[in-house]
């Protein structure tokens, strides 16, 4: 028969005090009626009163009394509460008046959100990717550990890893070299993490330079890590998380950027739900741009992205992306570096002594660079039992460095009249081609030891293979008469204040030397780990993985003055490396923990390197009698604290850290006069050749202080503060600079600031306006071979400041106005290891104007 509900009757059921009382099976189905019909009063834009409700007809069972005690059901509570906003409603904004739309940036939980972070803070990410390794959130890990969300890269106008790294305290930048590429050079507490970086935890080998229209966050990882990420990381790791789809809700989403130094930007990222189990999602970039401060630079992109989820039954879920960026311009290889002499550490970039800092040494005509990567990845997760789950993962990729560009080195300042002082134009060029092939395949098993311990145990195997090809160019002399050419491409003579050969034209293309070095590396790996908690008061973790480690490489080179010889090497090392950390909970919102942990440096391990005195092994011996040297040993021990404040919508860390290295790999350069058993003089060499020895030693320590999240609903902010004292302990080889310096040992490491700081914050001020800003502090950074600061030469220290304003405009659209380095602040982001060095100097101020459509 039917029953009739009335809107009285609808409250009644709500709230539990009905009369009227039906059995198991139809009471549910009475109120689940009811509580669609509670909310389906109050959704859309013209919500009725619910008195309003007209009266509606089900059919249901005879009622039947049911204990006025009993407490409502689930249904009953969310069919209350639903009337209770309503309500609520209905006071604040009258009847038929929508809601407000909230800010783009509030926080609110919109379908393209960084599912890593904190919903309501999200400058505070929760947790890292790969849960597997890192079953706690960042609260409970015992690592210093900063990860930069979606929204961080955005306010910070990031839109590639060196501006999202730069901006970061702890991390430098340097330069490529001679014997490896210039790209993603960072060094991380002091060491170069060049080849430590990982797209979503799979080693991306080679020197590149990386867009981030792809990327979810970036992590950094501080500290020695090889039973994390395998050979390397000795002052941490870099693990790009890239975007995947959801099925949450699709979504279509565009930014387009406009910039004052002629910058044309557009990126799209469109996720579409095909059903429950399947969403794909696809993203495109296009870019032109200059650079603001520096005259002739170009920074054009393009790139697309395509990836899916398909969980086809619930156990059992399949995740596929393909990533293409191409990077093209006229790369910026620098300023010169004005020395008094080489027995005076006086001096500094020529900018800071009246150069024009917008000068361009190269040759528009013959300079360019263009960079790709094009990489796929396949994940499977099985979910075999609820505690036990197998996951495999498979990696292709390809990235390609292929550049000429111009240094400007050694000048002359002899002459009385600084005008006429001169630097020879020197050509770097790189044609190298990295693949990469690897699988990844691991258990993840949970279980109760019965003593009250939660363990999350990960066993797991990665087999890789990576092999590059590096060559270079011929031909890089223009065929125009009374140009000082010398027969490899330089030009004596350019004039440091005023360069006259920036338009020389070529009608000439340069070709490839057919000299090609080609380096193979193949690593096996298994590994094992715990993550053991007991009732969230203690937690222990340990880990150990061993990496058979095998490299091969062949080319060219001089041999006793001949060229072009061909020669082999190969060298084979076991890598066992393990860590350890405990984690005590005074309270759920914080954590005090204390962490060790090693890492190895095989030979070689330096993937771009065509020479062991650049991190690489190289395949022709010319005068160095061995260079298959045992890996470096690294240990670090950390002491930190975590805590969540202000409602746990704000992470602030703390910790004191030292990292050793040992059996460090040093170069010295070899006369007939300085050769010894150790570093022989080849038969028929004039110069000089450089010489490697191992068994050096350094040491870093510090503070690493950090802070990400909202101290209220309006003000949210990102950034930390890293001070470090760095030494040499134990050197073999005399210092570069033998004028200024009679050892190593005592110096500090080079290429790193010792203290930086970064802080980003932005305050919403209404439903419209958000504004924020930035400051980065880094200080005096020195030069040297390797990593001693032995040359005597260094770039200052500086301030930038940056500020950025964002309208809604209404509930699709935003505006952001963005004014980099406000004060157009003359600072460099790192030198040449020479004693007349090239600078690599930074942008100057700029304005952009970003419109972003959420649909």
């Amino acid at each position: 028969m039917g029953q009739v509900i009335t809107p009285r009757s609808l409250r009644a059921i709500a709230t539990g005090n009905s009369d009227a009382r039906f059995d198991g099976a139809s009471g549910a189905k009475m109120s689940a009626v009811a509580g669609l019909i509670a909310v389906a009063s109050v959704s859309g834009a013209e919500a009725q009163p619910v008195s309003d409700l007209p009266p509606v007809n089900v059919d249901a069972p005879v009622a039947r009394t049911k204990p006025s005690a009993s407490k409502p059901t689930a249904d009953q509570v969310r069919a209350r509460n639903a009337l209770r906003r309503a309500a609520q409603r209905q006071q604040q904004g009258g009847q038929g008046q929508a809601a407000p739309v909230p800010f783009p940036n509030a926080g609110q939980l919109s379908a393209d959100r960084n599912p890593y972070a904190d919903a309501a803070a999200p400058y505070k990410v929760d947790h890292l990717q790969q849960s597997g390794k890192f079953p706690e959130p960042i609260l409970n890990t015992p690592k210093s550990i900063t990860v930069l969300g979606k929204e961080v890269l955005e306010d910070k106008n990031a839109t590639n890893l060196k501006q999202a790294v730069l901006s970061t305290a702890g991390v430098t930048l340097g330069t490529g070299e001679g014997g490896n590429a210039f790209g993603d050079r960072f060094f991380i507490r002091g060491f170069d993490a060049r080849n430590d970086i990982f797209i979503d935890g799979v080693r991306d080998p080679g020197v590149s330079v990386r867009e981030n229209f792809f990327t979810e966050q970036v992590e950094i990882l501080r500290g020695p890590g090889s039973s994390f990420a395998g050979r390397g990381t000795t002052g941490g790791a870099i693990n790009i998380v890239t975007k995947q789809a959801t099925t949450e809700k699709s979504f279509y989403n565009m930014d387009t950027t406009f910039g004052t130094d002629h910058t044309k930007r557009v990126v799209l990222d469109v996720n579409q739900v095909i059903n429950p189990t399947l969403a794909v999602r696809a993203g495109g970039l296009f870019q032109d741009a200059n650079v603001a401060g520096r005259d002739a630079i170009t920074d054009n992109r393009n790139g697309a992205f395509v990836a899916a989820t398909w969980t086809p039954i619930d156990p059992v879920k399949v995740t596929a992306n393909y990533i293409h960026t191409e990077l093209t311009g006229i790369p910026d290889f620098g300023v010169p570096y004005y020395r008094p002499s080489t027995a005076s550490t006086a001096g500094g970039p020529f900018p800071d002594f009246g150069v024009n800092r917008n000068n361009f040494y190269g040759l528009l005509n013959r300079d360019f660079y263009r960079t790709g990567q094009d990489f796929a990845t396949i994940n499977t997760e099985v979910k075999i039992t609820p505690d036990l789950t197998f996951s495999d993962k498979v990696r292709l990729g390809r990235s390609t460095q292929n550049y000429i560009g111009t240094l400007p080195e050694s000048p002359v300042v002899t002459n009385s009249n600084p005008l006429l002082w001169t630097l020879s134009a020197n050509p770097q060029s790189r044609f190298q081609q990295t693949d990469v092939v690897a699988n990844q395949s691991e258990f993840t098993y949970k279980f109760d030891d019965g003593v009250g311990f939660q363990h999350t145990a990960l066993g797991g195997v990665e087999i890789s293979r990576e092999i590059s090809s590096i060559d270079k160019y011929t031909g890089l002399s223009s065929e125009v008469t009374g140009v000082p050419f010398s027969g490899s491409g330089s030009i004596s003579a350019v004039n440091v204040f005023a360069p006259q050969y920036m338009t020389l034209p070529f009608t000439t293309t340069p070709s490839l030397s057919g000299f090609p070095t080609k380096i193979a590396i193949d690593t096996t790996s298994g590994y094992v780990m715990d993550s053991a908690n007991y009732h969230d008061l203690v937690i222990l973790n340990g880990g150990v993985r061993y990496d058979a480690y095998n490299i091969k490489t062949s080319g060219f080179g001089t041999v006793n003055g001949v060229s072009n010889v061909w020669g082999s090497q190969a060298a084979e090392f076991g890598l066992p490396n393990f860590n350890l950390g405990l984690t005590l909970k005074p309270a759920p919102n914080g954590s005090v923990y204390v962490a060790y942990a090693t890492s190895s440096n095989p030979v070689g391990a330096e993937f771009d390197g065509t020479s062991t005195a650049y991190g690489g092994l190289s395949a022709v011996l010319n005068g160095n009698s061995n260079q298959i040297f045992g890996p470096e040993k690294n240990k670090a021990i950390e002491l930190g604290t975590k805590w969540e404040l202000f409602n746990r919508h704000l992470l602030v860390t703390g910790a004191l850290f030292q990292t050793e290295k040992e059996n460090a790999r040093e170069a010295q350069n070899v006369t007939a006069a300085t050769a010894t058993a150790t570093c022989p003089y080849p038969a028929g060499t004039t110069g000089t050749v450089s010489c490697i020895t191992a068994g050096a030693a350094y040491r870093i320590r510090g503070i690493d202080l950090g802070v990400g999240g909202k101290i209220t609903d309006k003000w949210s902010v990102f950034g930390g503060l890293v001070l470090m004292q760095s030494e040499v302990t134990k050197s073999l080889a005399p210092p570069a600079n033998t004028i200024l310096y009679t050892t190593n040992v005592g110096r500090p490491l080079a290429n790193v600031a010792h203290q930086s700081f970064s802080m980003l914050t932005k305050y919403q001020l209404d439903d419209t306006w958000e504004i924020g800003g930035q400051a980065v502090y880094r200080s005096k950074i020195y030069g040297g071979t390797l990593l001693a600061a032995n040359q005597g030469t260094s770039i200052p220290s500086y301030w930038r400041f940056d500020a950025f304003a964002e309208a809604k405009i209404d509930k699709h659209w935003t505006a952001k106005l963005f004014v980099n380095n406000i004060f157009d602040k003359r600072y460099y982001d790192a030198l040449y290891q020479s004693s007349a060095p090239f600078v690599l100097e930074a942008p100057g101020r700029a304005a952009y104007l970003v419109l972003s459509a959420r649909y």
